[in-house]
């Protein structure tokens, strides 16, 4: 900009020049920002509105400039601490500061502020430091807190004690502790890091049960404010009797008597020892010896408060008959203090032990195509009980394809006994029943899971045989079409799909150049874009190919339908313009209401709704004088014709379909209104002249009028034919025909056509669905050279509907 400012002033002279310079000034002047030299120092907790600093002198500023030039704060903070009185141009207080809240334990508390000035643009750095005042007292969590001294302590044993918090910072934090007057104790301070005091209770003085069992004292935390704050915590010390008996148990030896099969929790015996001394001294707690057996511990637990004994585990007496298990009661005095004892617990022998099932070989999964007789897995049976109570026999649960094969000395072979089917079952849980031999009899139950590898023995299936879709034409490129699924009952590699699409000629062409079809989900998308009016549809043939070896496959067909949309304009046949020039006809001026003045015919390529036309006079030199008919495209007089309307009339016709949207095209037609031609007939017969001679050459004259111009249109009749059916030989362009309906979808639809003139009044018949825009070019050009003009004359289409 600058440069090109220099460029400018070489040109235009020294006045754009100093124009130049003061656009710099003021550019500088915008973005000028003055650094943050500007600090105030306020205390906390300022009600609001209290003044901060004159803002305005320190920043150089008149007042009237601080409302002319919008000056205001914005604070970093996120509140609005601060505001500037417009009037003073004081930097005031907006609300209450608590520093301990904003800056917590930090030593310094600074505010940033951004003083925004317009007119021109300036950014000011102003910081507040916010001062702490002592507004926060020191302060213990725990207001009570009991201590337990044993009597004999030793003196100058610490005992830590809970700090308490202060949040004020500086001078005004916590600074010492005072503990209430007691001969025994006092308070030591313990620095650690952080600055933090710790208070320590000291026992100055060896303590005396007897002459005072409870010291209360009261601690007191004070911080270095003018004045001072402070607060206090309850401390309470019992002093504990010294321990100086053991625990007693009432026997040395308790023996047990129990059976082999009791539950887990049953309880054996209460334990019971006493102690003399107090407090903790007399409380005692439980325990098995200290050299116990881990084998007792698993069988055997003890309530270390209760003294109860109670089973923990399960007892075999083929295991251990019996148990000595030494017992330990110890007090919680200092020292502690033991006493001792012995249990003796005989075991009971009963048939406690059911039969186990064990597995010698892990099962190994089994081929679904495995042979029967094939082994599964080894089974053996045993009972830890003695004689006939160990002997263990095994049963296997009926409804699955396998068995038990004895081998020896309870050992068994599981082998299949059946035809497997994972699809059936990929899992089999056989349960199999162990029984001893004793009365009564115990029996175990045991499930083995066998799993069955899958074989390949199921090919991919559709979800339905064919599929239908139904596509609009002219959709997008890559689109998809549909989607088909197909799923396979077996497992792993045999079960996974991949889809693809056979070859398959659709109007010679491959099906493939149609549709893509995604291989892993079965997607279908299309290749481009398809057109109703060439391709009515087609087929797909789709497989569905499992990964498995061999690999299985099957097929489904998806008919793809296009539907019709509404794409074409109806195209005029009727009447053409040549070479660009206006179609004309001619009509008397004597003609009245209701004159077949021409007939509009028009098709369109589409089909159903889309294919169906209706007329209508869009434009006319006299509206008052034409009138079309909606379905027929007929143009008729309204009125007679008089001496005033012009002799050239020129009408715009549109043509719409009944699509969606409304496809439509227009047709103008140049009518000449001509005195001299003949009359119709219609008038002639209206009129009834005298009978005379002359009257009557008259009337003869007009009855051979009237057959020469029958004769002339058997004639034109008959050249008509003739030219339709050599036509019809040859393109097949005129003449009424309906193509037959192959049944392919691929097929054209149906066509019709017609070879009458499209300005007979008595034709109603409508040209739907033509082949192609080809057919639409011959069928003009067969009428325009078949149809000479004198046989569209519109005196001859008079008379002949008279005759």
């Amino acid at each position: 900009v600058a440069l090109r400012s220099l460029f400018c002033w070489s040109r235009i002279g020294y006045r754009n020049w100093r124009w130049l310079a003061l656009w710099w000034r003021h550019f500088i002047l915008l973005w000028s920002t003055i650094d943050g030299q500007t600090r105030y120092t306020i205390p906390e907790e300022l009600k609001q509105g209290s003044v901060v600093g004159n803002l305005a002198k320190d920043l150089g500023l008149g007042l009237s400039e601080i409302f002319d030039r919008k000056l205001r704060v914005a604070s970093e903070a996120g509140k609005q601490y601060f505001n500037v009185d417009a009037g003073k141009g004081e930097l005031v207080v907006n609300e209450r500061i608590d520093r301990d809240t904003l800056c917590r334990q930090s030593a310094s508390c600074v505010l940033p502020l951004q003083v925004v000035i317009e007119n021109p643009l300036q950014l000011h750095r102003i910081e507040v430091e916010i001062r702490d005042i002592n507004d926060n007292s020191p302060n213990f969590l725990t207001k009570d807190r009991v201590l337990k001294m044993a009597e004999l302590t030793a003196v100058g044993a610490r005992f830590p004690l809970e700090s308490a918090e202060d949040p004020d910072v500086g001078s005004n934090s916590l600074k010492s502790y005072i503990l209430s007057k007691d001969e025994c104790f006092s308070v030591k301070v313990k620095d650690i890091e952080g600055g933090r005091k710790i208070p320590e209770l000291v026992l100055e003085k060896p303590l005396d049960r007897e002459k005072k069992a409870v010291h209360e004292l009261l601690l007191t935390a004070l911080d270095g404010g003018t004045p001072a704050r402070s607060g206090t915590s309850q401390i309470t010390v019992t002093v504990l009797d010294n321990n100086d008996n053991n625990p007693v148990f009432q026997k040395a030896v308790y023996k047990v008597r129990v059976n082999e099969n009791s539950e887990k929790g049953t309880s054996l015996i209460k334990l019971e020892a006493t102690d003399s001394d107090e407090g903790v001294n007399g409380e005692i707690e439980y325990s098995f010896g200290e050299h116990t057996l881990e084998s007792v511990l698993s069988v055997f637990d003890i309530d270390a408060v209760t003294g109860e004994m109670f089973l923990r585990g399960e007892l075999d007496y083929e295991v251990a008959a019996s148990y000595r298990i030494d017992i330990t009661a110890v007090d919680k005095g200092s020292p502690e203090m033991e006493g001792h004892c012995r249990v003796q617990v005989e075991v009971i022998d009963v048939n406690d032990n059911a039969p186990e099932i064990v597995l010698t070989s892990k099962p190994s999964p089994v081929r679904e195509d495995a042979p029967s007789g094939t082994v599964v897995a080894l089974i053996s049976g045993r009972d830890l009980d003695s004689g006939n109570n160990g002997k263990v026999t095994l049963q296997l649960t009926n409804g699955h394809p396998f068995s038990l094969k004895p081998s020896f000395s309870n050992n068994y072979a599981l082998v299949t006994s059946g035809v497997l089917d994972r699809e059936s079952s990929s899992e089999y849980n056989i349960e199999i029943t162990a029984t001893d031999a004793a009365f009564p009899p115990l029996t175990t139950k045991k499930t083995i899971p066998v799993s069955v590898i899958d074989v390949n023995d199921n090919p991919p299936k559709f979800s339905q045989s064919s599929y239908n879709v139904y596509l609009k034409e002219n959709g997008l490129p890559g689109s998809m079409l549909s989607s088909v699924s197909a799923s396979d009952l077996d497992f792993g590699d045999n079960a996974k799909i991949s889809y693809s699409i056979l070859d398959f000629k659709v109007q010679d062409v491959s099906v493939s150049s149609y549709v893509y079809i995604n291989s892993d989900n079965g997607s279908i998308y299309s290749m481009h874009s398809y057109d109703y009016e060439k391709l009515k549809g087609f087929q797909i043939l789709v497989q569905a190919k499992d990964h498995g070896s061999p690999s299985l496959s099957s097929n489904a067909t998806v008919h793809v339908f296009i539907l019709d949309q509404n794409d074409n304009a109806p195209a005029v046949i009727y009447p053409s313009a040549a070479l660009g020039s206006l179609p004309h006809q001619k009509m008397p001026r004597s003609t009245k209401a209701g004159y077949l003045v021409t007939k509009v015919t028009a098709v369109d390529a589409d089909s159903g709704h889309n294919a169906w036309i209706s007329y209508r006079l869009a434009e006319a030199t006299d509206t008052s004088l034409f009138s079309v008919n909606l379905y027929t495209g007929e143009v008729r007089t309204k009125r007679a014709v008089s001496e005033q309307d012009d002799s050239s009339q020129r009408l715009l016709i549109e043509i719409q379909d009944d699509g969606e949207p409304v496809q439509s095209s227009t047709v103008t037609l140049a009518i000449l209104v001509e005195d001299g031609l003949h009359e119709p007939i219609l008038d002639l017969r209206q009129k009834v002249p005298e009978p005379s001679k002359k009257s009557g050459r008259i009337t003869l004259y007009l009855i051979l009028s009237l057959a020469s111009v029958s004769v002339l249109s058997m004639v034109t009749f008959i050249i008509l034919a003739v030219k339709c059916v050599r036509n019809s030989r040859s393109s097949g362009s005129c003449c009424m025909r309906r193509d037959d309906f192959d049944g392919d979808m691929m097929s054209q639809s149906q066509s019709f056509r017609s070879c009458l003139s499209p300005m007979s009044e008595f034709s109603d018949f409508t040209f739907v669905k033509p082949s192609s825009t080809t057919d639409f070019k011959e069928m003009i050009n067969v009428l325009d050279a078949s149809l000479p003009d004198s046989a569209w004359t519109f005196e001859s289409q008079q008379v002949s509907g008279e005759l």
